[in-house]
């Protein structure tokens, strides 16, 4: 299979999954902070919607502008959407939602493209592959996935 096609069943079948497990986790375990400079699993959720929302642009802008900058600052980010204060159903349905966004994106690059680069440094140049997002998105979903079911 398609190294690229695998990645996206892999994101599909990841959000199920979780989808399934978030069942388990209630409310008040949902916004507790064990340290006030910490997010909470709510917040960690927020992040993963923050980085599949800066990642759909990066994979969409690579596409038609070869290392255009595009930086993501988390903290600013999770504290500007306020996750905390919003309603867990509507966190997790905008992260199932956006999960099935990035994976059509995915599953429309073209081949030739995967090797177009974005410029993701803040405050000098870092310069990563279409193919490298869609890799290191997998990687980043799951490790989060498995903070907010531990």
């Amino acid at each position: 299979m398609n190294p690229v096609l695998a990645h996206k069943n892999e994101i599909l079948s990841l959000v199920d999954q979780a989808m399934i497990d978030f069942e388990n986790i209630t409310k008040k375990a949902w916004n507790d902070k064990l340290q006030p400079s910490k997010w909470s699993k709510k917040e960690l959720l927020g992040h993963l919607i923050d980085s599949a929302s800066n990642n759909i642009r990066r994979l969409i802008v690579g596409q038609y502008e070869q290392g255009v900058k595009i930086v993501y600052h988390q903290d600013e980010w999770v504290l500007y959407q306020n996750y905390q204060e919003t309603d867990i159903a509507d966190v997790k349905m905008l992260w199932k939602l956006l999960n099935h966004q990035i994976c059509r994106v995915i599953e429309n690059i073209p081949e030739e493209k995967l090797q177009n680069n974005c410029d993701t440094g803040k405050g000098k140049t870092e310069l990563h592959t279409l193919s490298y997002f869609i890799e290191d998105y997998v990687v980043h979903l799951k490790y989060h996935l498995n903070q907010i079911t531990a």
